[in-house]
């Protein structure tokens, strides 16, 4: 047997050689049984029940055994550490990088630790699971944000199962289910809106526009573009840092996922940035790379701010980005004690998914836009646009239509005059064979 029960109120001695059972100073007094064994460590463990609950320490003590001999042990005393002390411990120890890092921590912090945080492990239950999910709705929490969160605190729960915290996650109840993901497609902003924007911008910031809509560069990779990364005469961006905010702080770090690329530069968007050159002149502006205490890296940046430095994000879209917006209608104005409206649909990212649709309805291929977009994927770039892709009628008609304008043939048909127009109403009652029903003013 691997342990024993105690009890902590009488002692066995010998008398008179034999056995006999004999009060100790504790009788009466405080828990009388105590269930001990040895756990998988090595240390001992012990649970203390009170006086008449002798068959209730059996049992546990059983339990214990039974675990460790299925492999299942969890150390008791593990399950009351909190879900925040935990969730501390294992952030620690991800190996992302720290833009991810921060990412999550803001995530725990902010909508997790709150509801969560000092609820012991072992004493979670599906239901408390089911209480956050809705009070992260009730919050007014979009439902990408809210599944980002939820998966995040659902790593956290997986790793007290491997660390030998939990026996079971409680989000792998029946009962608990992931928030929705939202109903609708994309919805790509008009070209009119994608100006009108522009037009409302700062004069400083508007050829961000040209950027994001012209070769769908990302927010980031747009406020981190420098003067050495375009190639005018190639016609090609080499879209290879961008600015990003860790802690607060703002560094330069390589594009999402390390994924370095070369974009076509349109002339268009080469002669608005060439413009933007000579009304605002690129400024060196130095930053740590990849973190905050990372080696400075100089760049020539398109994009400062007042100060000389590169755009902090928040600043960006609070200062700048939004009162554009408001400008263009497409968000209302806020009260003068209020703040901006939530716009994550009309954010920078609403410029690639222009761009997207318009490389699409140029017949430009999935894998090509995958590419200039800098997706790690095309099958999740497919996913995402592919109701965007002009249908098969479509481009044989255009096809067609393309080749008799070409070679200056009229698109009614070759050696064809158009027929003489009929109401729709007659031409389908003959096509299904049924004669003309006359007028009800008619006799």
């Amino acid at each position: 047997m691997a342990g024993h029960v105690q009890d902590r109120w009488y002692k066995t001695e010998i008398v008179n050689g034999k056995p006999v059972k004999v009060k100790t100073e504790r009788h009466g007094t405080g828990m009388r049984y105590r269930a001990r064994y040895i756990g998988p460590d090595g240390t001992e463990k012990s649970q203390s029940f009170p006086d008449r609950q002798k068959r209730k320490a059996d049992e546990w003590l059983a339990n214990i055994e039974a675990d460790m001999s299925r492999g299942q042990y969890v150390d008791p005393r593990a399950g009351k550490v909190t879900f925040a002390a935990f969730a501390e411990s294992w952030l620690a120890g991800q190996t992302t990088d720290l833009s991810s890092q921060d990412r999550v921590e803001r995530q725990l912090r902010l909508h997790v630790g709150p509801y969560l945080g000092t609820r012991p492990l072992a004493t979670f239950q599906p239901s408390h699971i089911r209480s956050w999910t809705r009070a992260l709705e009730d919050a007014g929490l979009s439902s990408n944000y809210r599944r980002v969160i939820y998966n995040t605190a659902s790593a956290v729960f997986n790793a007290a199962v491997d660390d030998g915290y939990l026996t079971r996650s409680p989000f792998r109840a029946a009962t608990v289910r992931p928030p929705k993901r939202p109903e609708g497609r994309v919805k790509p902003w008009t070209a009119e809106r994608v100006f009108a924007v522009r037009d409302a911008l700062d004069p400083r910031v508007q050829t961000v526009i040209d950027l994001g809509a012209g070769c769908g560069m990302r927010q980031g990779e747009i406020l981190g573009l420098a003067l050495e990364e375009v190639d005018s005469t190639a016609g090609v961006v080499h879209v290879a840092c961008q600015v990003k905010l860790i802690a607060h702080k703002r560094i330069f770090a390589p594009p999402k996922g390390g994924k370095l690329r070369d974009v076509p530069l349109p002339d268009a968007v080469g002669l608005a940035l060439a413009e933007h050159a000579k009304t605002f002149p690129p400024v060196k502006v130095s930053l740590p790379w990849e973190r905050p205490d990372g080696p400075l890296v100089t760049k020539q940046l398109y994009f400062t701010n007042s100060l000389g430095t590169a755009y902090d994000r928040n600043h960006f879209n609070t200062q700048l980005w939004k009162p554009a917006l408001v400008t263009a209608g497409v968000i209302p104005e806020p009260d003068a004690d209020e703040c901006f409206a939530e716009a994550r649909e009309d954010g920078m990212h609403a410029l690639r998914h222009f761009y997207a649709s318009v490389l699409l309805d140029g017949g430009e291929s999935i894998k090509a836009l995958s590419a200039y977009l800098g997706h790690s994927d095309p099958g999740f770039t497919l996913r995402t646009y592919t109701h965007l892709m002009p249908a098969s009628e479509d481009r044989t008609r255009r096809t067609v239509d393309g080749m008799y304008r070409t070679n200056g043939r009229a698109t009614d048909g070759p050696q064809t005059a158009p027929a003489s127009p009929q109401p729709a109403g007659k031409r389908a009652r003959r096509k299904q064979g049924t004669p003309p029903t006359s007028h009800p003013s008619q006799p």
